[in-house]
């Protein structure tokens, strides 16, 4: 009952469901090839923020969800809604690293920064007009036979199919202008987005460099202190404070990563963004491929109900060296072609509707992900901006403490 009024009044999950991922695991298990292995487990909790009928908030409910089941939830909801830029997942694989920063999946703070992630894919979908509607959200949300619900969809087939026709090589003749801007603009977002996190790790390498220099200045000014009477106090003080400017890179690292997983996860929507355009591509190819299959199955019509042949074909060529068909054939020829025109004006009927609805929906979709990304993208850069000013201010008062 709470999935069916929440699609009738068409509020956002997010309004009705405290999401949150609480907390990671590791664990060892072995895989669909009978191997052991080892992966991480993600807490999902939920609950609803209407009272029972008793006033008490309820319990919220628990599930361990493995980051393949996100995967899982994705691809249904993309096939599902293609006109939709689907949230990004974070990412697999650790990119744009620097030295210092681990590439390995089971790191602690690559899980951890993982968690986040995931949790904030799940607000997004939450809080998305039509993503959050959906019942199968819903299931994975709560219950924990949700993978057989997914799949009673017969979503995967569909995905298969779809998968197979993206990858395939064609051609639209008339290009929808206003796709071909938004595939720019994906191009630009992920071109934009990929030179600023280059950047970043580069200026991340060499400011840990830059502070640990300063570690080893700390050494040299306690072993100074050793051998200096007068001076040994001063200087075995300013080697503590040395020691302590350079350890103190690391939090600022740290913290500096997750203002850099908000921005991988805008060069994540590029992709996203390609991919509706993609998909829209297919829709009007399938729909040409339609149109002219129709007009095909037309002029044969007219050619065999009148005898005329307009176009070269090696039926018009057998005909006038062997003379027409019997008017039984040809009867029989008309009628199934008849049964063909009525279902290829059906299928173009169908298709144009889908490319319609695919145009609407992206449409709207692109209007409120624009809203979205400078929002998000301008908070990001401002406190990123605020975190490197309050890290300078730090660093006269540690380089006036070392001087004195």
């Amino acid at each position: 009952s709470m999935t069916h009024s929440m699609v009738e009044d068409g509020s956002t999950l997010l309004c009705r469901m405290e999401i949150c991922v609480a907390e990671a695991e590791k664990r060892s298990g072995k895989n669909a090839m009978g191997m052991q292995e080892t992966f991480s487990v993600y807490l999902v909790e939920t609950r609803l923020t209407d009272s029972g009928p008793d006033g008490r908030n309820p319990a919220p409910d628990c599930l361990w969800r493995r980051y393949s089941e996100f995967e899982l939830l994705r691809s249904y909801l993309m096939v599902t809604y293609p006109f939709v830029v689907a949230p990004p997942l974070p990412e697999k694989r650790a990119e744009f690293v620097w030295h210092k920063l681990s590439a390995d999946n089971m790191d602690p703070d690559f899980v951890e920064r993982r968690r986040v992630g995931l949790e904030n894919f799940l607000l997004r979908v939450a809080s998305h007009p039509v993503l959050s509607n959906n019942k199968i959200l819903y299931h994975f949300l709560t219950e924990h036979g949700w993978r057989e619900a997914v799949y009673d969809t017969g979503f995967q087939a569909k995905a298969d199919s779809r998968i197979r026709a993206l990858s395939a090589t064609f051609r639209v003749r008339n290009p929808d202008k206003g796709f071909v801007e938004m595939k720019h603009y994906s191009d630009e977002l992920q071109s934009h987005t990929s030179q600023l996190l280059r950047a970043r790790a580069r200026v991340a390498d060499r400011l840990y460099g830059v502070y640990k220099v300063h570690g080893n200045y700390g050494r040299v000014f306690s072993e100074w202190s050793a051998i200096e009477k007068e001076m040994g106090d001063g200087l075995q003080s300013a080697g503590h404070h040395m020691d302590a400017y350079a350890a103190s890179i690391d939090d600022i690292l740290e913290e500096e990563e997750h203002y850099a997983d908000q921005i991988k996860e805008y060069l994540s929507y590029a992709e996203a963004l390609r991919t509706v355009c993609r998909k829209h591509e297919l829709t009007q190819f399938e729909l040409e491929v339609a149109s002219q299959d129709l007009i095909s199955k037309k002029q044969q019509r007219e050619e065999l109900a009148t005898g005329i042949v307009r176009t070269f074909s090696l039926k018009g060529m057998t005909n006038k060296l062997f003379g027409q068909e019997a008017p039984v054939q040809r009867e029989a020829r008309l009628k199934v072609l008849e049964e063909l025109i009525t279902e290829g004006e059906d299928t173009v009927k169908e298709k144009t509707a889908e490319c319609e609805e695919h145009v609407e929906g992206a449409w709207l979709e692109m209007q409120r992900f624009k809203e979205q990304k400078d929002k998000d993208l301008r908070e990001a850069l401002i406190n990123y901006a605020l975190m490197q000013i309050s890290m300078c201010k730090k660093v006269p008062s540690s380089s006036t403490c070392s001087a004195s």
